[in-house]
C-alpha cells in the first residue's frame, strides 16, 4: 500500500536518481493503454477525459499508444492552463500528430458521444475533496454512459488514501494504478491493475530530495502548529543541549524549551535568545526530578532526551523512570540510549545511536551499508523502536521500513553534529512519523554539512550547520 504523498516522494526521488518524470509518464500511459486494449475490440471508440495535471498527461500518452482505435481526447479546461511541463509536452505531441484532441472550455460544451471505452484521466492521487467544474459535470456524464470505464491511478473524486468521496466520483470498471496499490482502492468496486513503471528500488531505499515534500505548511498556520520541543539535557555538559535546542528551531519547531540543571541554565540560555529554560534543582538529573519532567513533557509534542546528561547512576535511573511513565514521542540520544533496551515503555521512541552506541545497547553493525541495513532492521524489530544509526551511511528502521541516507562527509566527525541531528529529529518528530522524521533529519543534517564543507572546506564546528539547515530542508525544492 502506498499513500498519495508517498507516491509523490518516490517520483521525485526517482527523478533525482536520473529517471525523469517524463519517462515515468510514458510508462504510465503505456500501462493504461495496455488495459484499454484488454477490454476493447479493434476499432472501438475510446474517449479520454483528461484533467490539466499529470493524471491528464498519463491520458495523453495513453491516447498515442491506442493506434488501433478511434480515440478522442477531451481536455477539461484551456490548454494554456495545463499545470506541468511534461503534461503540456504530451498535449502538444497530440496536436502535432493531429490526433482528435480538443479543449473543453465550459462544462456545458462537453459531448462524450457514445464511446465503447472511456478513460478517466481527470483527477489523480494528489487531488482531494469534491470535484469542481468542469470535472463534476464530466464525472456525472461518465457515470451516465454505458462505456467500460478505465480510471488512471484512482477514479476521479475518490480519495486515494481513504477511499472516500466528498462529492460525485467516477464509477470505474477498471483502475490502473502505478508501482503499488493505494489504500483507497480497497473500497473501490473495480478490477485493479498495479503497473510497474520503472521506479528504481533505490528511490525507496535512499532518502532523497523527494522526502522533503512531506514538509509542506498550511499558509494559515499559527504559533505552535509546527511543534513544541522539550530538550532534557545538560549538567556535565552545556553545549550539547544548546546545540540540540538551536537545531530544533532551525528544523522548524515553533517553540523549544530546555529542561536542565539550575547550575547550568543561564549558560544554556545564553547560547540563543529564543531558548526558554526550565531549570530543575541541582547539578545533574536525579530520580527526584522525574515527576516534574513528566509534567513538562505532556505540554510538548516531542521530548529530546539525552544531550549532555552524562551517565551517572542516578541520572540513568531517572531516565529509566521517565521512559517507564512517559507515553508521548521522544528522541533518545547520547548516554540516555543505554537504558532503552531494558525499559518497558508506551512512548514512541526514535533512538539515535552511532555505531559504537548501537553495539553498547546490544545491536550489531557492519561497515557495509547493505549488511548494516539488515542488522539495524532486525534490532529495531527486537527493541520495538525506530532507530537512526549514524555513520558514513545512516540507516533508519522501525523493523518494517528501512531507509539509508547518503548525505554528509568526513568533516562531520567533529563533536556536536549528533546533537544537531537529535534536535532536528525532535522538531520533525512533532509533525512526521518516526521513520520519516529520522530519514529527513539525517538527510538534512548531512546535506547541511555538505553545504558548509563546499563553502568553507573541512574544519567545521557543529554550530556551522545551523545556517545551512533551513536551506537543506526547504531550499532544494
Amino acid at each position: 500500500m502506498m499513500r498519495a504523498q508517498d507516491q509523490a516522494v518516490l517520483d521525485e526521488n526517482a527523478a533525482a536518481l536520473g529517471v525523469p518524470r517524463k519517462q515515468l509518464m510514458e510508462s504510465s500511459g503505456n500501462a493504461v493503454a495496455r488495459v484499454v486494449e484488454d477490454v476493447a475490440d479493434d476499432g472501438d471508440d475510446v474517449a479520454v477525459l483528461a484533467g490539466r495535471g499529470n493524471n491528464g498527461g498519463d491520458g495523453f500518452v495513453a491516447a498515442r499508444f491506442l493506434r488501433d482505435y478511434d480515440v478522442t481526447v477531451h481536455l477539461l479546461g484551456r490548454a494554456e492552463t495545463i499545470t506541468t511541463d511534461i503534461a503540456r509536452a504530451n498535449w502538444d505531441a497530440l496536436q502535432r500528430a493531429e490526433l482528435d484532441a480538443h479543449a473543453v472550455r465550459d462544462s456545458t460544451a462537453l459531448e462524450l458521444g457514445d464511446p465503447d471505452v472511456l478513460v478517466d484521466a481527470m483527477l489523480g492521487t494528489g487531488v482531494t475533496g469534491a470535484p469542481r467544474e468542469p470535472e463534476a459535470t464530466a464525472v456525472r456524464q461518465v457515470n451516465d454512459c454505458t462505456a467500460t470505464v478505465v480510471a488512471v491511478d484512482v477514479p476521479s473524486g475518490v480519495d486515494a488514501d481513504t477511499g472516500e468521496a466528498a462529492g460525485v466520483a467516477v464509477d470505474a470498471d477498471h483502475v490502473v494504478t502505478f508501482h503499488e496499490t493505494k489504500p483507497g482502492l480497497a473500497d473501490v468496486d473495480a478490477a485493479v491493475t498495479v503497473a510497474d513503471i520503472g521506479i528504481p528500488e533505490a528511490a525507496e531505499t535512499f532518502v532523497g530530495r523527494g522526502d522533503l515534500l512531506r514538509l509542506s505548511r498550511d499558509p494559515t498556520s499559527h504559533k505552535g502548529d509546527h511543534g513544541e520541543v522539550l530538550v532534557v539535557g545538560g549538567g556535565p555538559y552545556t553545549g550539547a543541549p544548546a546545540l540540540a535546542a538551536q537545531s530544533a528551531f532551525r528544523a522548524g519547531a515553533d517553540l523549544v524549551r530546555v529542561a536542565c540543571p539550575k547550575s547550568v541554565a543561564s549558560e544554556v540560555q545564553g547560547y540563543e535568545e529564543g531558548i526558554i529554560t526550565r531549570p530543575f534543582a541541582g547539578q545533574m538529573l536525579r530520580p527526584g526530578h522525574v515527576d516534574e519532567l513528566l509534567d513538562r513533557a505532556v505540554e510538548h509534542d516531542t521530548v529530546v532526551f539525552g544531550p549532555g546528561l552524562g551517565n551517572a547512576d542516578g541520572t540513568l535511573t531517572a531516565v529509566r523512570e521517565f521512559l517507564a511513565e512517559y507515553d508521548g514521542r521522544a528522541v533518545v540520544d547520547a548516554d540516555a540510549l543505554q537504558v532503552v533496551p531494558e525499559v518497558d515503555t508506551d512512548a514512541t521512541l526514535l533512538c539515535t545511536p552511532h555505531q559504537g552506541e548501537l553495539r553498547q545497547i546490544g545491536g550489531e553493525t557492519s561497515e557495509d551499508w547493505r549488511e548494516r541495513r539488515a542488522l539495524v532492521a532486525d534490532f529495531a524489530a527486537d527493541v520495538g523502536h525506530t532507530l537512526l544509526v549514524k555513520g558514513a551511511d545512516d540507516v533508519v528502521s522501525d523493523g518494517e521500513t528501512t531507509r539509508v541516507n547518503r548525505t554528509g562527509n568526513p568533516g562531520m566527525t567533529v563533536g556536536g553534529t549528533g546533537d544537531v541531528l537529535a534536535g532536528a529529529a525532535g522538531a520533525l518528530l512533532c509533525t512526521q512519523t518516526p521513520v520519516d522524521a529520522a530519514a529527513i533529519a539525517a538527510y538534512a543534517n548531512g546535506r547541511a554539512g555538505d553545504i558548509v564543507v563546499d563553502e568553507r572546506g573541512h574544519g567545521l564546528i557543529a554550530s556551522d550547520l545551523f545556517d545551512a539547515l533551513p536551506t537543506a530542508l526547504w531550499g532544494e525544492r
